[in-house]
């Protein structure tokens, strides 16, 4: 994705996180004149209790009563949020308990979600797995900016950093990137040295050239061999830059039908202090 993103999907939930969600979906979408379509899906309380399909009827009723309750303060936050000034966005929700598949279908027509950190210690944001953003960007190919529970900065794309290697996760994330960082006003690329052998000969392709062919500038950081601790060192250079947004590929594999995060992806989406947009 090279263009403009002309529809942006934002997962919502119960969460206090979630109008900060909104609120930068709004801003990406004013910011690129996309639609912004909202979709609220969250796990039923019930499905969290040790025996659910032994819950008697009156307490099946108030579990359904906090699940409309919980629903219905979201799309009250979603409405008010809605009239003040900005983009509208549509409105939409699933009865599906199988959050991940239900968002992920739908972001099949988006060109960028917009997904959350998961909060450990806000008990409404529950109603969604612990690997939420990046089971979505496995199972729809979706490029996504997952926003950090503890707060997000009022905009974003000012100040952008890439953590870059050469691989095909990371070449996605830029590639999604491009209409944020040619509205950047610095770019910086961070890197650390892969060993790789000279695979052609002559004039090879790079990032520096890739960007600039997009009308980007970019100061490129580069370090030794790459640290294990790669995840917590990425958050602090983009502290020191003053970047509001890290660019970076979504790195796993598959085990046993489970999806598992590599170390460094794990200790971003674990640990993130500004939101990143990742692809896989």
């Amino acid at each position: 994705m090279t263009a403009s993103p002309k529809q942006i999907l934002v997962h919502l939930d119960a969460s206090a996180a979630a109008a900060r969600r909104l609120a930068l979906a709004r801003q990406l979408a004013t910011q690129h004149e996309a639609a912004l379509s909202a979709l609220y899906a969250t796990v039923p309380v019930f499905v969290g209790l040790p025996s659910w399909p032994d819950v008697g009827s009156s307490l099946a009723s108030t579990l359904i009563d906090i699940d409309n309750e919980r629903r219905n303060q979201t799309r009250k936050m979603f409405d008010e949020c809605m009239a003040s000034a900005g983009p509208g966005a549509t409105w939409s929700e699933t009865p599906e308990i199988a959050v991940v598949g239900a968002v992920s279908r739908q972001a099949l027509y988006a060109d960028l979600l917009v997904l959350g950190q998961r909060d450990p210690g806000d008990a409404l944001a529950a109603g969604v797995p612990a690997d939420f953003p990046e089971s979505v960007m496995v199972a729809s190919g979706k490029p996504a900016i997952v926003v950090p529970y503890a707060g997000a900065p009022a905009r974003v794309g000012d100040i952008v950093a890439i953590a870059w290697k050469p691989t095909r996760e990371a070449a996605r994330a830029v590639a999604a990137a491009i209409p944020l960082l040619q509205k950047a006003r610095q770019v910086h690329v961070l890197s650390w040295d892969q060993d790789e052998e000279d695979l052609v000969e002559g004039v090879p392709l790079d990032l520096d050239s890739y960007l600039r062919l997009h009308r980007i500038t970019a100061t490129v950081h580069r370090g030794g061999p790459e640290p294990e601790d790669l995840g917590q060192i990425l958050l602090s250079r983009v502290f020191d830059l003053g970047a509001d947004l890290l660019v970076m590929g979504c790195y796993g594999h598959s085990r046993a039908r489970e999806w598992m995060l590599g170390g460094t992806s794990r200790s971003i989406l674990g640990s993130m202090t500004l939101p990143v947009l990742m692809a896989h």
